[in-house]
C-alpha cells in the first residue's frame, strides 16, 4: 500500500472515530465501490461524505466527486472533508456548495 493510500485510510478511520464520538455511532468507512462509489463514510443518515487527505487541496474535484457519489447513494446532501496538514480530524475542512449549506441552515431552523 502506498504512503498516500495509508494516509487516506488513516484519515478515514480518524474521521469515523470522531463522528462516532460525537453522536454518529454507526459511522464507519465504506468499502470502495468503483464506478458506483457512494462516498467514503457510511452511517451519517442523509449525507454522502467524500474524504481527502492529499498534499494539494483540489476543492472543485473533491466536490464533483462527492456530488457524483451522492447521486449513487441517493442523498441530496454531500460534502467533502479535507484533511488539514499536520492537524487531526477535528480541524479538517468541510466543504459543500452554498445551496447545500443553505438547505442545512433552513433545516436547523425548523
Amino acid at each position: 500500500m502506498s504512503v498516500a493510500r495509508r494516509r487516506g485510510s488513516a484519515f478515514e478511520a480518524e474521521v469515523c472515530a470522531f463522528l462516532r464520538e460525537r453522536g454518529f455511532p454507526l459511522a464507519e468507512r465504506r468499502v470502495m465501490g468503483g464506478s458506483q462509489d457512494r462516498g467514503d463514510v457510511a452511517g451519517v443518515p442523509g449525507w454522502t461524505l467524500e474524504l481527502k487527505a492529499t498534499r494539494e487541496i483540489a476543492l472543485a474535484e473533491a466536490l464533483t466527486e462527492a456530488k457524483v457519489e451522492a447521486a449513487h447513494a441517493g442523498t441530496l446532501d454531500y460534502a467533502a472533508i479535507i484533511k488539514r496538514r499536520n492537524h487531526g480530524a477535528a480541524d479538517a475542512y468541510v466543504v459543500m456548495p452554498l445551496d447545500r449549506f443553505v438547505n442545512l441552515l433552513n433545516r436547523s431552523q425548523s
